[in-house]
């Protein structure tokens, strides 16, 4: 859904528009003739985005990745929803909750180009993803295949079900430098036996930021009676896609990273004729077995965040999905461009502009990941995140929209002395 579309049909009775958000339309306005990437340079006008955020001075936060704070805007809408709420008790959670809840899952949907009785409102990518790989049909001797670089939250369901039901798991290892996607889908085709029944992949592996072909895996997968699952934890307001074009069976993301919805958010996607076959977590009732409402029912819980989905979604339309994302490609190349031939530095992600996005890894030779983000942040006040695990040693770096040049210059310099 575009962005005139999207505004024209919200209305979520939240606050009314204040005059920072005229004030992005205005900004906005005033770049419409440029490029996205002559945007993406202009520090004037990301300036004037940073101005709407509240950014602590003690540090340069280079760890949005984990969850990227909220424009005031948002922020003011969310204490909105929570005085409402509040206010109106449980008449509001025995009358209008469901029906809020079921307009901001339809606005997800929107968002992901995909039908909105395939997608739930959860609390995060980890309660999506094990909701599928808990509730999976499996039969002992299944296989399933996914990747040393998934996140640890999902290896561990598997693990899990591996225990209870039987499941073999099929481990791969992605490099951090393919030679093409066809080195990719080979990695996982080659795992696929006549026993495998479900495969994960990344959308975007989130220790590094490798972008992964997943329409080239899906087909493959699908080719060989297998399913998919998406974790598209980082990729959801970071990347633009549509979930027609991937056409993955399962998807899970975190709504707090890049949609920079208050904490408590995440989505589930399930294909329609994938429902039945999954048992929910909890139970739930008067539900039909292909309603992916099923699948989410968590009891009472803080259905304020819900309403402030909405919100972020207003907020980057607004921005503009081109925009933001020619940010935070921009931002990303920045740094790493100057320090990529330097002989004591190793990137951990791939070189290729269409491989990755905001987020990169980057390490010092012979000093240890953790030493690393220990000295960005004690001698140069540079905040940061060491992974350590699975072929990838260094610091994850995720700058967003507001991060400035300036605060790029200075993680530079740090990375050049301490060659």
């Amino acid at each position: 859904m575009d962005k005139r579309t999207f505004l024209k049909h919200f209305s979520l009775g939240g606050l009314a528009v204040t005059p920072f958000f005229q004030q992005i339309e205005e900004l906005v306005g005033s770049v419409s003739h440029l490029s996205t990437e002559e945007v993406a340079k202009d520090e004037a006008f990301w300036a004037n985005i940073r101005a709407g955020y509240r950014i602590k001075p003690d540090y340069i936060n280079l760890e949005n990745g984990y969850y990227c704070i909220l424009p005031q805007e948002t922020l003011e809408n969310h204490i909105h929803h929570i005085r409402e709420v509040n206010y109106q008790g449980s008449w509001y959670m025995r009358t209008n909750q469901w029906n809020n809840k079921d307009r901001m899952s339809a606005q997800l949907a929107e968002l992901l180009d995909c039908n909105a009785e395939e997608v739930a409102i959860t609390r995060n990518t980890t309660e999506s993803l094990d909701t599928i790989i808990g509730g999976y049909p499996w039969q002992e001797g299944d296989e399933a295949v996914w990747a040393a670089q998934d996140y640890g939250a999902m290896r561990h369901m598997f693990e899990q079900v591996e225990k209870r039901f039987g499941v073999v798991n099929k481990v791969i290892s992605i490099p951090n430098h393919p030679k093409s996607d066809e080195e990719i889908v080979q990695l996982y085709a080659n795992a696929i036996t006549s026993k495998t029944k479900l495969l994960m992949v990344c959308h975007m592996i989130n220790i590094t930021g490798h972008i992964l072909p997943i329409r080239k895996i899906c087909d493959m997968a699908h080719s060989k009676g297998v399913e998919v699952m998406v974790d598209g934890a980082h990729a959801v307001a970071h990347i633009q896609f549509s979930m027609k074009d991937l056409n993955c069976d399962y998807y899970g993301s975190s709504l707090h990273k890049w949609l920079s919805v208050p904490l408590g958010a995440g989505l589930l996607y399930v294909k329609k004729d994938k429902i039945a076959k999954i048992w929910p977590r909890f139970a739930d009732w008067n539900k039909k077995d292909d309603d992916i409402r099923r699948l989410n029912h968590t009891g009472t819980h803080p259905v304020h965040t819900d309403l402030a989905v909405g919100n972020a979604i207003e907020y980057y339309y607004r921005l503009g999905p081109e925009r933001k994302e020619a940010r935070l490609r921009y931002l990303q190349r920045y740094w790493s461009d100057q320090v990529r031939d330097l002989p004591h530095i190793i990137l951990n992600t791939p070189i290729e502009k269409h491989r990755s996005c905001g987020i990169a890894n980057v390490g010092i030779k012979d000093m240890k990941p953790a030493d690393l983000a220990k000295a960005l942040l004690e001698k140069y006040n540079i905040w940061t995140v060491a992974i350590d695990t699975a072929g990838v040693h260094g610091c994850r770096i995720t700058p967003n929209i507001y991060t400035s040049t300036r605060e790029l210059d200075a993680f530079v310099k740090a990375l050049k002395e301490m060659g």
